[in-house]
């Protein structure tokens, strides 16, 4: 169903709520949620092998997966446990939620940070403006970061709340149907128990809590890119011929096929790696998921474009799946930490740990 319907989805930009919503109530939408809180309680490494699957049908159902994996992940780290009794099942019993912290002036630097979570009696008020928060078109809750008196928190905003503003973005180039949106937070007014408790740390620490899991889905879903694209160029090439011989047998184009081959293996082996040590708990799970992150997505980057010179004008239209693949593939180098973020982050870690 989601292989079919993916192509009207991109056309259109919006894959239908009720869908959503009935995915969410499977817990399929955040399937690491332990089953005490109605989800499928699966380890990284299962849910990984899930996201790949998605994200070869779709890169925006699968940007979808993400964010709430995201939202359900930021709450089981940084919420109380009241707190994470009471908003966490709503994640997986239908409701959908986005994480908000990119802003304007503070993308890769997160320290730049500018929206206002401040006290007032009894209640918080949350002033700011966040940028390309996937999901958040779809979303009934807010995850949103932003400074304190202290330093740096997150607050659970409902979408409906006075003084929220959605603003879908209608030209996003990949992951069209994801739900891309601006959010103003003008004066935003919410209980004092919607900060999480997670306070009084710094901006990058905060955030690093949720990119970590953000990283993993988008490299799991880069390798289901890979594979729709092998796929393709596999059927593609092995039953065409140009020039009497079969495509596949010409070896430029062989070339092709091993190094698509290459990216998708290591891409897997690199999410298989960073997924076993999160089911670890091992504290080099962070640099293992940047690492994912930057070799799957630079892989499928690269490897989409390999599939798209090989399908040729087969596969230059807007609907086939490897135009999508070259489209989303792209945006999945820039998100969650762009890849020179992470050859920085990657080069940091290999000055602090090699002698």
């Amino acid at each position: 169903m989601v292989g079919d319907s993916a192509t009207e989805w991109e056309r259109t930009g919006e894959i239908p709520l009720e869908l959503l919503r009935g995915l969410g109530a499977k817990g399929l939408l955040c399937a690491q949620v332990p089953e005490a809180h109605g989800g499928l309680g699966l380890t990284s490494r299962r849910n990984g092998e899930l996201t790949a699957h998605v994200g070869a049908l779709s890169g925006s159902l699968r940007s979808v997966m993400t964010s709430q994996g995201m939202a359900a992940w930021t709450l089981r780290r940084l919420a109380g446990a009241q707190q994470q009794a009471a908003i966490v099942p709503r994640l997986t019993s239908g409701e959908l939620a986005a994480v908000a912290f990119s802003e304007a002036q503070a993308g890769s630097d997160l320290s730049a940070l500018r929206t206002r979570i401040t006290r007032d009696g009894d209640e918080i008020v949350v002033d700011g403006a966040k940028v390309w928060t996937t999901n958040a078109a779809y979303a009934d809750l807010l995850i949103v970061f932003g400074r304190t008196e202290d330093g740096a928190g997150a607050v659970v905003v409902p979408a409906t709340a006075p003084g929220v503003r959605i603003e879908r973005i209608t030209d996003a180039y990949g992951c069209r149907a994801a739900g891309h949106a601006g959010i103003r937070l003008d004066g935003v007014r919410l209980p004092a128990d919607a900060l999480l408790e997670g306070v009084d740390r710094t901006p990058s620490l905060l955030v690093t809590t949720a990119l970590s899991y953000g990283r993993m889905s988008v490299a799991w879903g880069c390798v289901g890119i890979l594979r729709a694209c092998l796929s393709e160029v596999v059927r593609h090439a092995g039953g065409r011929e140009q020039f009497g011989t079969r495509l596949s047998e010409h070896q430029l184009v062989a070339r092709h096929l091993a190094e698509l081959l290459i990216a998708e293996q290591s891409a897997g082996r690199a999410c298989e790696h960073a997924a076993d040590l999160w089911d670890e708990g091992s504290p080099d799970v962070v640099t293992a998921a940047v690492l994912a992150k930057h070799v799957a997505a630079t892989g499928a980057a690269r490897g989409s474009e390999r599939a798209l010179q090989v399908l040729a004008s087969a596969g230059a239209r807007d609907g086939h799946v490897v135009a999508r693949a070259h489209r989303d593939a792209k945006l999945m180098e820039i998100i969650e930490g762009s890849s020179e973020i992470c050859e920085l982050i990657l080069a940091q870690h290999a000055l602090t740990t090699t002698r």
